[in-house]
């Protein structure tokens, strides 16, 4: 048998009154209004720690002081306890009773983590970093198939997150990562990063709805975010589902975007390898492209480990004469070999350091004076520029194949440079 009180004690105790305080309330149950000092001797309890539990039952009701000199102190019934108690129960179970169905909805309704028994189909995900931690948990539990839709400026989004670790983590696993997403110059590094374990492949048209499709059980719809909805990237809103149609659309959407789009492989070499590089030449700045020209040259030294090599002059100089040759023919009118020459001529007048003059029709002979391209040090220029620039300005604007006799630049000081154009 427990000794008395001993049950009373427990319920004090459970409702937040300490031990000693307890023993303090019981010896005034038992014993009737006493001081202060009595109430420390008859709970056993010294009489600082008596004096502080006195006042904390007071404020609680437990105690009620009565008299003046000296100050006694009076026990609230046990029986009243007792019923303050249930009365306090019974307000707090009906509270909790007209709260639970509230209760409950606010909490549903704010889930990020949710399991294969959820019964919800839709859920509605805010902020980047709740998206995010959502992503990795699904990932994470991944067992088959991911198929990604992204754009290609979100590609970096998803690194910031920790989304490609993931990603990677599930390939070791065994499971199947498909991307398909944009891949141009700026987003370049970005896209090889996730080719590093993911079969990636680059989307013939824009990527207009960013989505997530975590084996058959649920996709991750983004609905704002990068693409422009949202003040800043951090104002993202994503749509989960396992409903199955929901799904199905996810998956036909990735499944569209797939099949006409480029592999990562071909994409990368046709953006690091274009058919063709362009050195843009402005007057007053020619230096600048022929820098780029001889770190092209040192660096293809140092690839090959040739010390010394010999550039062969006449084709470069015909190279720049072709590239003239187009230039000048776009500022030139005319359809007929009449008309382009006398469009040309008027070209030399007010553009070049030479004059040019139509001496026969049939054969076209024309002859260039005042000229410095022949010169005692590189007579090249005039042998092989000039037939091949006039030769270009012809092609582009008739277009036909044509041959340009090349000058004797012996010649060049007494009469200029004769050149002979017939139709190849």
């Amino acid at each position: 048998m427990g000794r008395p009180g001993s049950g009373l004690l427990e319920l004090l105790g459970e409702h937040g009154v300490p031990e000693k305080g307890a023993r303090v309330y019981l010896a005034a149950c038992r014993s009737g209004p006493q001081t202060a000092s009595e109430l420390a001797r008859l709970s056993a309890v010294s009489r600082v720690e008596a004096y502080r539990f006195i006042k904390q039952l007071a404020a609680d009701g437990l105690l009620k002081p009565t008299g003046s000199r000296p100050k006694r102190f009076a026990a609230l019934p046990p029986d009243d306890l007792l019923d303050r108690w249930i009365h306090r129960a019974s307000d707090r179970l009906r509270s909790l009773e007209a709260d639970r169905s509230r209760v409950l909805a606010d909490w549903e309704e704010g889930r990020t983590e949710f399991d294969d028994r959820d019964p919800r189909k839709f859920a509605v995900l805010e902020g980047r970093e709740t998206i995010d931690r959502f992503l990795l948990k699904r990932i994470g539990t991944t067992e088959r198939r991911i198929l990604l839709s992204a754009s290609g400026m979100s590609l970096a989004g998803f690194i910031d997150g920790g989304i490609d670790r993931a990603l990677r983590q599930a390939t070791k696993r065994g499971v199947k990562v498909r991307v398909i997403t944009e891949i141009y110059p700026p987003n370049l590094s970005d896209a090889k990063h996730f080719a590093g374990f993911a079969e990636i492949r680059h989307s013939a048209g824009p990527i207009t709805n960013r989505a997530v499709v975590v084996d058959r059980a649920g996709a991750l719809v983004f609905v704002s975010g990068e693409e422009g909805l949202g003040r800043s990237g951090e104002e993202q809103v994503a749509l989960w589902s396992s409903a199955p149609m929901f799904v199905q659309l996810a998956r036909d959407y990735h499944r569209r975007l797939w099949s006409p789009a480029t592999r990562s492989e071909a994409r990368f070499v046709e953006i690091e390898n274009p058919p063709a590089a362009v050195l843009p030449v402005v007057a007053g700045k020619e230096t600048i492209p022929f820098q780029r020209l001889k770190e092209i040259a040192k660096l293809g030294m140092r690839a090959s480990g040739v010390k010394e090599f010999d550039l062969y002059l006449p084709e470069l100089i015909e190279a720049i004469a072709k590239q003239l040759g187009r230039e000048v023919a776009e500022q030139l009118d005319g359809r007929t070999p009449a008309e382009v020459t006398r469009a040309l001529q008027a070209y030399y007048g007010t553009h070049t350091m030479g004059h040019l003059a139509v001496v026969k029709e049939k054969p076209l002979t024309l002859q260039v004076t005042g000229c410095f391209a022949c010169t005692n040090d590189s007579p090249e220029i005039g042998r092989v520029m000039c037939p091949a620039l006039l030769r270009t300005v012809l092609e582009t604007r008739l277009g036909q194949r044509w041959e340009v006799s090349k000058p004797d630049p012996t010649k060049h000081a007494a009469r200029g440079c004769l050149f002979t154009a017939t139709p190849a």
